[in-house]
């Protein structure tokens, strides 16, 4: 029996920043039915005043983003819920005991619905399928369509409010024929719901989607997570990072063929958010660096390269990231992303609450140092530090 409804929200406190900070951005990665973690992990966040002045999503989180970037604040834990309770609404005819071995049928028979019928308000199945399409039609390319993803994004988000640049919102596709990877930026781009669709449209499963002349894909192909979006448009302002992904680099020895397939998948995924993170991070880092060897040089001794280059580098920000990645049960299978029951998604939303409360827990790790520190990098699962015995602000 599925559980019951997820609590609602106490009213917030009034929204405030971290000593040091100038901004709070939440970056949230793809990864399907997992996405309601980082709901989860929102209400958190909303619960302790700390509201993001920068969204920034893939695939799922792209969607889940531009729900929280367009509504005001006092909305966003209701529409989130709306999304999530409508693509869960289905119910999962089989009843089983307690037990992991029951909750893994459960879900694999959870997963086969969602294969063969799609979700309510998100997607439903190509009739005929791809297989029995002729090329250039429009079931040809895709085993799925998203018509109702978009009524339901109409339905859930203000686009009107998404576009007024209140929050800062940005999400992740490829271009289809360059294979390039870009983002769909409201200080750039007036958002429209075919951008928030096409940083899901997953292929094959979804089908491509047509911005202008152009054709999109889910941003995850090349980059899971919009991290990389971020730092290279930090600016100079101090920025408090809440990093929500969805699959874990750390896992368990497979002990079957099935685990071997959710392994597989863990590493892929999150292998490429740690190379681009990895990468950033370090370019980033050069800089604080390059700038402590300019400072102690004379200005005489400088050319005028020299002191462009140390002007441009005389106000670098502080940038800390807080990661919050999902851990994978062990009754969770290889088609955890496409698991859409309401049991479950109830359970990965109330894990990224739990994370997040506990990360924030973490006063010290709020608190900018002042110093040219570079990026500096918390995880929940793996702290530096032992957690302190004090409550959320």
């Amino acid at each position: 029996m599925d559980a019951g409804p997820i609590s609602k929200s106490r009213e917030p406190p009034v929204p405030w920043r971290p000593e040091g900070c100038d901004n709070v951005a939440l970056v949230l990665q793809g990864g399907g039915a997992l996405g309601a973690y980082q709901a989860g992990a929102y209400e958190a966040l909303h619960e302790a005043g700390l509201e993001p002045d920068w969204v920034a999503g893939v695939s799922i989180g792209g969607i889940n983003g531009a729900i929280i970037a367009g509504n005001p604040p006092k909305r966003r834990l209701e529409q989130l819920r709306a999304f999530w309770y409508t693509v869960t609404a289905r119910p999962i005819p089989l009843m089983l005991g307690d037990g992991d071995s029951p909750r893994r049928i459960r879900n694999a028979w959870s997963a086969w619905f969602s294969v063969l019928l799609g979700q309510p308000g998100f997607f439903t199945p190509n009739i005929p399928n791809p297989w029995l399409s002729f090329p250039g039609t429009k079931t040809a390319t895709s085993f799925y369509n998203t018509e109702e993803l978009r009524t339901t994004l109409l339905k859930l988000v203000d686009f009107e409010r998404l576009n007024s640049r209140e929050t800062r919102y940005a999400a992740g596709v490829v271009n289809v024929l360059t294979g390039s990877l870009q983002y769909f930026d409201n200080t750039e781009t007036e958002i429209l719901p075919e951008h928030v669709m096409a940083s899901g449209a997953l292929p094959p499963s979804l089908p491509m989607v047509q911005v202008g002349t152009d054709h999109f894909w889910d941003g995850g192909l090349v980059s899971n997570t919009p991290l990389i979006h971020l730092l290279s448009n930090v600016e100079t302002e101090n920025l408090l990072v809440f990093q929500v992904d969805l699959f874990s680099s750390p896992g368990d020895l497979p002990r079957d063929i099935w685990d071997v397939f959710a392994r597989e998948k863990e590493i892929r995924y999150a292998s490429r958010t740690k190379i681009l993170t990895d990468y950033y991070v370090k370019l980033y880092e050069k800089d604080v660096l390059l700038k402590r060897i300019l400072d102690k040089v004379p200005s005489a001794k400088l050319t005028r390269e020299d002191k462009e280059l140390k002007q441009r580098l005389s106000d670098l920000p502080e940038v800390t990231i807080l990661n919050l990645i999902y851990q994978k049960t062990k009754y969770e299978g290889m088609a955890n992303d496409a698991e859409f029951s309401s049991l479950s998604m109830r359970d990965h939303w109330q894990a990224g609450y739990r994370d997040t409360v506990l990360t924030i827990k973490h006063k010290d790790w709020l608190t900018m140092s002042g110093q040219d520190v570079g990026v500096v990098m918390h995880d929940i699962h793996r702290p530096d530090a032992p957690l302190p015995m004090t409550t959320a602000r």
